[in-house]
């Protein structure tokens, strides 16, 4: 069956006359789900795969970090490309790549190789974050937008949520390397949310040059802060890009006012404040996944038992969209994004504590206060950005705000990653908690002007 076959018999009747919005974001919201378990099923693999390829937890932990860094960069390329040329073919580009990446990850017969895997695997799954959301901004509003972005919130944590059980019993039946492939699963989606697709672009061109740029300067920030576990080289390489990177960027903003990163978007405050702001919360998720099954499978438990103890969190964020809907209506896109800071914030210390002292308790319920501001805070930031720009530029905004969001949730991982090694799990995450403490203090404007 071709494309636009399925595009005609997929989409609904005219005469239907029910809103679809709730089937739409609950699809977009399972594709996005498939993503994050790129990361919370593979996570639960880290010490398997350590001792498979005879490398350290703190190395094993790169294969989050760099899906994680992949998924943040490539979001702006995907975002900016769906301005030019619609969303279908940078979604269908990025789905085949990462089942390219899941299938390669799992037959990986070195670990460089598996690395490589994952590189690609997060390039081809960052189409999902910006062009999900995208969708949502172009095709509803008010309310029902509102409520359709919670949804695809709600369920995307709730699948992700579920990756540490489904990855603990596969890796139990099959072993690790079937847990890699999991993601391939999102190729059954695509042709059911088919229809919902829009193929209309400006044609413009794509500024390959500063797309490069921004993924170097984010990379180096990553190496940087993973650095502790893996030494003086990756640190000197990562202030490097650093260092030259921002420069370099911003060079090519002012050249280029209309390039990969328009100046009338990353001068707007709006749409950095809350891509800043909200960056806190998957920062903690990808923290989360990274050390609570660390932790955990470290005293003796099973991946799948892991998984159980995640088990409530993913019952509770399929009710967190109407949550999340009601905040948006009622509060306001700067203080939902606050809120979800707010809640990552008390919830980084207690699952460090839970992971000193080995407690499920404080384990569970540190991932359930942050799958709570993950369905809160990231539809909170995608409603912000797509009111504050024009909607030609629409799609590159949510590009460069998720871009700002995901490098949050490498970060998370590189912090579990780098400082786990070196002082404890429990004081990594509880260092971590700074971030959405400065989320706090940088959302304060756009709190203040919806007063």
């Amino acid at each position: 069956m071709t494309l636009d076959r399925l595009d005609a018999a997929a989409r609904p009747a005219p005469d239907a006359g029910a809103d679809d919005s709730r089937r739409v974001s609950v699809l977009l919201g399972l594709l996005f789900g498939l993503v994050g378990m790129g990361s919370s099923s593979a996570a639960v693999a880290i010490p398997l795969i350590s001792e498979d390829f005879g490398v350290s937890a703190g190395n094993a932990t790169w294969t989050i970090s760099l899906y994680a860094l992949m998924l943040a960069v490539a979001t702006a390329v995907y975002g900016r490309v769906s301005d030019l040329v619609g969303i279908r073919l940078p979604l269908l580009v990025g789905i085949t790549l990462m089942t390219a990446g899941a299938v390669l990850a799992a037959l990986a017969p070195e670990f460089w190789v598996l690395l490589v895997a994952r590189v690609v695997q997060g390039a081809g799954a960052a189409a999902v974050p910006t062009l999900g959301v995208a969708v949502l901004n172009a095709r509803y509003d008010g309310s029902v937008r509102g409520l359709a972005l919670g949804r695809l919130a709600g369920i995307a944590a709730a699948v992700s949520c579920l990756g540490p059980l489904t990855g603990g019993l596969v890796e139990h039946a099959f072993g690790w390397r079937a847990v890699m492939g999991l993601p391939v699963l999102a190729v059954a989606v695509v042709p059911i949310v088919w229809y919902a697709l829009t193929r209309e672009g400006t044609g413009a061109r794509l500024d390959l040059l500063g797309a490069v740029l921004v993924a170097l300067t984010a990379a180096g920030v990553v190496l940087i802060v993973q650095s502790p576990s893996t030494g003086l080289v990756v640190t000197a390489a990562g202030s490097a890009l650093l260092l030259l990177g921002t420069p370099a960027v911003a060079a090519r903003v002012k050249r280029r006012p209309h390039g990969f990163l328009p100046a009338e978007v990353v001068r707007n405050g709006t749409v950095v404040r809350s891509g800043i702001a909200a960056a806190a919360v998957p920062a903690a998720w990808f923290a989360l996944l990274v050390g609570v099954p660390a932790v955990l499978v470290g005293h003796g438990w099973e991946p799948w038992q892991v998984g159980l103890l995640l088990l409530p969190s993913a019952a509770i964020a399929l009710f967190v969209p109407r949550l999340a809907g009601r905040a948006l209506a009622r509060y306001g896109p700067a203080r939902s994004i606050a809120a979800a800071a707010a809640v990552s914030a008390v919830a980084l210390p207690v699952t460090g504590l839970g992971a000193a002292l080995v407690s499920a308790p404080l384990l569970g319920a540190g991932v359930l206060l942050v799958t709570i501001a993950f369905g809160v805070g990231q539809p909170a930031m995608t409603a912000s950005v797509a009111d504050a720009v024009a909607p030609d530029v629409r799609g590159v905004a949510l590009g460069v705000a998720t871009l700002v969001f995901l490098v949050g949730g490498s970060v998370g991982s590189a912090v579990v990653g780098g400082l786990g090694d070196v002082v404890g799990v429990g004081w990594a995450l509880t260092v971590l908690a700074v971030l959405p403490l400065a989320g706090l203090a940088v959302i304060r404007a756009e709190v203040r002007a919806t007063r």
